[in-house]
C-alpha cells in the first residue's frame, strides 16, 4: 500500500471528532478506573462464587473477550483507556519522576517473565475461580504501574514490564488502523519534534504543556503498532497536525525489515523474537487448561516425577510447551529455512517467527471469544446482584439468572473461523517475508514456516474438540 492509500479516521464524521476531543482518553479511562473499582469492591465483599461475581466474571469473561475484538477491530483501545495511567497520571502531579529506566533493562525480557508468570499463576491457583484473589490482582496491576512510573520517567511501566500490555502490542500488529505521519515533507522541515518531546509553553521554555510519546515513539520513522498504546498524545503535541489515524493492510508490518523508532530491526531483536514465541505457544498453553486430557497428562507428569503437587507438574508442561515444543519446531523450521537462503539459522528465526503472530491471534481470539460468547450475557444478572451485594437495593431490578450466552455449539464455527483466519494471515506473512529473504525461491523459504502454521492449527482444532472441563461449560476458564 502507497504512503497515500489509506483513510484518516480523524477526518471521519463524528468519530472522528470524538477521537480528537481532548478529553477523550480521560473519559474513556475514568468508565474504566470505575468498573475496575465495582469489580475490587465485588471481588473484596461480594459473594466468593465466581460466576456471581463481577471481579471473576468482568475480568476473565467480558474483558479478555472484548480486547481480542477491540485489538483485531480498531487497535491498542484498552491501552488507550487504561485506568492504571489515569491513577498514575494523577500521582505525578504530586511526584514527578526523575530517573530514567535502567538501559540494561530496555529490552522486552522483564515483561516476559512476567507474561509467563501470570499465565503460570493464573493456572496454578485457577484464578478464574476466585473472585477475592482476582480483585486483589487488579489492585496489584495498579500498585505496580504507581511503583514503576513514579520512581522512573516517561512510560516505563507499559514499555517494559506490563505483560497486558505487551500481549496487546503484538496482537495490535493484526490491526486495521495505525497512527503515521500524513506529509513526510511536513516533518522534514519541523525542528521542534514535539510529537516525541512534548509541546513547551512559549513564555517557560521548560514548562511542557501537552506530552508526547512516552514510549520513544518518534512519529517520522515510526512503522506499525508495536509498543504504541494509542494513547494519541503525539496527535495532540503536533503543532502542524500532521498525524492520522490510517487505515493499513493489517499483519504486513510483521513483514517490515526497515528500522522502527525505538525498536531497531525486528531480525535484529531476540527479546521480540522470544516475545512472540510465548504469545504463539502460550496461547495453546491456555486454551489446553480447559480441556480434559490436560489433568490425565499432568498425573502422568506428577508419576514420573514421584509427586501429587500441581506446581511441579504444571512447571513441566510450561517448559513442554513453550520451550521444548518451540525449540523444536522453530529449530527444525530455521535450520530448513536457512539451508533455502544460505543465512543463519538464527537470522531466519528472527526473521520468520513473527509470521506466527497472526495464528497466535485467531487461538486467542478464538480461546476468548468462546468464553465471550457463551457468557455474553451473564453480565446482566451479576451486576444486578451486585447492586444488591453492595448496596443492599435492587435498583437494576432482581437478577435474571437465566441469562447465559449462545450455547457451545453455535461458538464453533466462529473459533474455527478465527483459527483458519490467523492461519491464512501468517502463511501470507511467511511468503512475504521470504519474499525479501530469497526473492528467487520465496516458496523454498516460506515453505517450513507455513509447514509450522499448519502443524499449529491442527493442534488447535483438535483442542477445540476435545471434551472440556467443567470450568468451561460454564461462564469461566
Amino acid at each position: 500500500m502507497s504512503a497515500q492509500a489509506y483513510s484518516d479516521v480523524f477526518t471521519w464524521p463524528v468519530v472522528g471528532q470524538a477521537l480528537r476531543w481532548k478529553h477523550a482518553r480521560t473519559a474513556l479511562q475514568l468508565v474504566l478506573l470505575a468498573v475496575a473499582a465495582l469489580m475490587v469492591i465485588h471481588g473484596l465483599r461480594g459473594p466468593q462464587l465466581a460466576p456471581a461475581n463481577l471481579s471473576t466474571v468482568v475480568t476473565w469473561v467480558h474483558y479478555r473477550g472484548l480486547l481480542i475484538v477491540a485489538l483485531l477491530a480498531a487497535g491498542n483501545l484498552f491501552c488507550t483507556g487504561c485506568p492504571f495511567i489515569l491513577v498514575r497520571d494523577t500521582a505525578r502531579r504530586l511526584h514527578a519522576p526523575t530517573v530514567r529506566w535502567p538501559r540494561w533493562l530496555r529490552r522486552k525480557w522483564l515483561a516476559l517473565a512476567l507474561f509467563v508468570a501470570v499465565l503460570f499463576v493464573y493456572e496454578l491457583f485457577d484464578l478464574w475461580a476466585l473472585p477475592r484473589a482476582t480483585a486483589w490482582l487488579v489492585l496489584g496491576y495498579f500498585g505496580a504501574a504507581l511503583a514503576v512510573d513514579l520512581l522512573f520517567a516517561g512510560g516505563s511501566f507499559c514499555k517494559y514490564v506490563c505483560p497486558i500490555g505487551q500481549f496487546n502490542f503484538l496482537a495490535s500488529t493484526l490491526s486495521p488502523l495505525e497512527l503515521r505521519v500524513r506529509e513526510p515533507g511536513t516533518c522534514g522541515t519541523c525542528r521542534t519534534a514535539d510529537c516525541i518531546k512534548g509541546r513547551r509553553a512559549p513564555e517557560a521554555p521548560l514548562q511542557v504543556v501537552r506530552r508526547g510519546c512516552e514510549l520513544g515513539l518518534f512519529l517520522p520513522s515510526k512503522v506499525g503498532n508495536l509498543d504504541c498504546t494509542l494513547c494519541l498524545d503525539c496527535v495532540r503535541a503536533c503543532p502542524h497536525d500532521n498525524i492520522a489515524l490510517a487505515t493499513r493492510v493489517p499483519a504486513l508490518e510483521l513483514a517490515d525489515p526497515r528500522r522502527r523508532s525505538g525498536i531497531g530491526r525486528l531480525a535484529q531483536r531476540w527479546d521480540f523474537a522470544a516475545l512472540s514465541v510465548v504469545f504463539v505457544f502460550g496461547a495453546l498453553l491456555n486454551a489446553l487448561g480447559m480441556i480434559a486430557p490436560v489433568y490425565a497428562l499432568e498425573r502422568a507428569i506428577g508419576r514420573v516425577l514421584g509427586t501429587t503437587a500441581e506446581a511441579p507438574a504444571l512447571a513441566v508442561l510450561f517448559l513442554l510447551l513453550l520451550v521444548g515444543a518451540p525449540a523444536l519446531l522453530l529449530g527444525l523450521a530455521s535450520w530448513w529455512s536457512a539451508a533455502a537462503t544460505t543465512s543463519s539459522p538464527g537470522r531466519q528465526f528472527r526473521s520468520f517467527v513473527y509470521a506466527l503472530v497472526p495464528f497466535g491471534a485467531g487461538m486467542w481470539g478464538a480461546h476468548y471469544g468462546f468464553h465471550l460468547l457463551t457468557g455474553a450475557l451473564t453480565l446482566i444478572p451479576v451486576t444486578q446482584s451486585a447492586m444488591v451485594d453492595l448496596f443492599g437495593r435492587a435498583w437494576l431490578g432482581a437478577p435474571r439468572w437465566t441469562l447465559v450466552g449462545l450455547q457451545p455449539g453455535a461458538v464453533f464455527p466462529v473459533q474455527l473461523g478465527l483459527l483458519a483466519l490467523g492461519t491464512m494471515g501468517s502463511m501470507a506473512v511467511a511468503y512475504v517475508i521470504a519474499e525479501r529473504e530469497r526473492p528467487s525461491k520465496p516458496g523454498a523459504a516460506a515453505a517450513p514456516w507455513i509447514a509450522v502454521t499448519l502443524v499449529l492449527f491442527v493442534a488447535a482444532v483438535w483442542m477445540l474438540v476435545q471434551p472440556m472441563d467443567m470450568r468451561a461449560t460454564g461462564v469461566l476458564g
